[in-house]
């Protein structure tokens, strides 16, 4: 059994995404990504970080006495021992969320997991990644997040709303490309348009102006 995991940071923080936005929350940013989104935050979690044990990254979460735990990266699946990471902060008691890009297959993730996952939109670069397949191991405590950066985006994720009949399988939020993408504008087009989603914006780069939060 994989019993390590290569880590770029553990930090506690508002929790800025989901609809869990607001709550406090420890983060464990795994490192290594395959994809490569033209608006990525987090380009300095590609490479690098630190080998840790599983119990040793536990040990470390249980510093802060959170009850809640987001694993994210990066793209935390891209290391086959995240699901065994997961599942043991599951059986400690913690609510586990996982960030992912959906370009992985999330079949084997703890059905306990609320999964929220990408996916991605035109202007990401990536759209040819999407492994629609994912969608089917969706339940109604995961959410589908859409970064829409474009008018092109906004269009593109109502179609795939329609198509794959999303908001009937979970939740959806709608998030816009900070700095490219005006949060107006696009909370505007969700009203006029009645769509079924939840708009959010990154909270942590309003209060500190950065990709982590922190």
């Amino acid at each position: 059994m994989l019993d390590s995991l290569r880590i770029t940071e553990i930090f506690y923080s508002l929790q800025g995404e989901s609809n869990t936005v607001g709550l406090p929350t420890v983060f464990i940013r795994l490192t290594g990504c395959p994809l490569r989104c033209v608006y990525c935050d987090t380009v300095y979690a590609f490479t690098g970080g630190k080998k840790a044990r599983l119990d040793t990254i536990i040990r470390e979460v249980r510093q802060y006495g959170c009850q809640y735990v987001t694993v994210t990266g990066g793209e935390p699946l891209a290391q086959p021992a995240c699901l065994e990471l997961m599942t043991q902060l599951l059986d400690d008691g913690y609510i586990v969320s996982l960030e992912t890009s959906g370009a992985i297959d999330i079949a084997e993730v703890d059905p306990r997991v609320i999964k929220v996952m990408d996916l991605k939109t035109p202007s990401s670069g990536e759209l040819s990644k999407n492994h629609y397949e994912n969608i089917r191991y969706l339940n109604p405590k995961d959410q589908v997040k859409f970064v829409i950066g474009s008018a092109e985006d906004y269009e593109w994720s109502k179609a795939a709303l329609t198509e794959y009949k999303l908001a009937d399988r979970c939740e959806i939020l709608f998030s816009p490309v900070m700095g490219q993408q005006n949060p107006t504008e696009l909370a505007e087009k969700i009203l006029q348009d009645r769509l079924p989603v939840r708009f959010q914006i990154q909270l942590h780069k309003l209060l500190w102006d950065d990709a982590q939060g922190k």
